[in-house]
Order: C-alpha cells, then structure tokens, then sequence
C-alpha cells in the first residue's frame, strides 16, 4: 500500500497546487486516476502572517505542528509543507514533530545538482530570500545562490502576498518576474528557484528567462515517490 501524504498547508494556492500535482501524478507510477492517500489540514493564514509580521519563528512552529499533530491522528506517514517562507521554523519544529518531514528547499537542491546547474537565482518572499533555507540547502551540495536585491524583494514580496496568494494573476506580475529573472540571468545564474509556492501559477521555463525550478512541483512529486 503506498504511504498517506499529510500536508500542512499555509497559504491556499500554493497547497492547492501541490495538492493537484499529486493527484493527477500518481496516474503515471499507479495508473489510471490512482494516487496515495492524502489529508491536508489549514489553519488561517492570517494566523501565520501574526507571527511572521512580528518575526516570531517558534510561534509559526506551533501552527505547523499543531497541523502535523491532525495529521499524524488521521493516519499520515509522512508530511510535506507546500509554503517555502515557513520552513525557517522547521528547526523548531522537528524535535517535537510526530512524523518526519520532506524539506523543499533539499527536494529542490538536490534537483538542481542533477540538471547540472551551478548558480541559482532565488525568488521568493521577503521573508524567504532573506533566510537561510535555500542558501543552506543549495551550499551543502556546492551550489552557489544569488539573492534579489531590497527593491526587488519589495517588489515580488508585494506580487506574492498582495496578488499571487489571493489568487489575482496579472501581467504586470509575469513582467515583473522577467524583469528579475532577466537580471539574475545577467549575473550569472543558470536556473532560479520558485520559491514561493504560487510562483509557479505565472512563471514557468516557457515564459522565464532562466531555466525554473518549480519548487511546488517538485515537492509534489517527491512527496510521490517517498509515497510508492
């Protein structure tokens, strides 16, 4: 029997992209519209934002194993988290968790080592590209990372929270992504990371400057093969 997928989810988008990219993949390994089992739970976002606005880590651990303690009592093997800004209280949160975790930004390192790339662009939310989750990951397989600049970070931080998550998807979004991508290309990169789960719902390798690594994909599709 594959393994139960628990999801602690964050922001809805994201999650529901993760959420659908296991269901329609499980076809290709298990067949026609079979996948593992899932269970997702969600607490509010503004629950997460209260404690992200005031830089309170161990307080977004408590949402996240609160959520992995349903989880584990719904009958879970494992968790996946579809919300890269949060892993930075995942520290907090594996000494005390009732199941073990994948983490996205190692799911999507170890991607970017075998395409072969060498520098990768990070894009994510302020919170996000300011921490050291993918800097972590990405050096620990000798990858170099190159980060947004302030004005860029004000710039898709404000995409991500105003626009992406609630589910708004505008051009000026897309363009503003290119604009970034573009320049982190000019510098030298040879892939970015979509490390805000809703990135991937507007920017792909057919509109990117850059080769992308869609870090809600892959995370849906490692959570399947640990599942089989």
């Amino acid at each position: 029997m594959p393994k139960h997928i628990g999801i602690v989810a964050c922001s809805a988008e994201g999650a529901a992209l993760c959420y659908r990219t296991i269901c329609t993949g499980g076809a290709a390994s298990m067949g026609a519209h079979a996948h593992p089992e899932i269970s997702m739970h969600t607490p509010s976002l503004a629950d997460y934002m209260a404690c992200i606005y005031r830089n309170d880590w161990p307080g977004v651990a408590e949402l996240m194993l609160a959520s992995a303690g349903k989880l584990a009592k719904a009958g879970a093997d494992f968790l996946i988290c579809p919300d890269n800004t949060i892993h930075q209280a995942l520290p907090h949160v594996l000494p005390r968790s009732p199941l073990p975790w994948l983490h996205i930004a190692e799911v999507v390192a170890a991607e970017a080592a075998a395409r072969g790339y060498k520098r990768i662009g990070i894009a994510g939310t302020r919170w996000l590209v300011d921490s050291e989750v993918y800097p972590e990951k990405l050096s620990a397989r000798g990858l170099e990372f190159l980060r947004p600049t302030d004005a860029e970070r004000d710039d898709t931080n404000r995409i991500i929270m105003d626009e992406l998550v609630m589910g708004i998807f505008r051009p000026e979004a897309v363009a503003a992504y290119q604009r970034l991508f573009g320049r982190m290309k000019d510098a030298g990169c040879d892939a970015v990371v979509l490390g805000c789960t809703e990135i991937p719902l507007i920017m792909n390798d057919g509109n990117s400057p850059l080769p992308t690594l869609d870090s809600t994909r892959l995370l849906a599709r490692a959570a399947l093969r640990r599942a089989a």
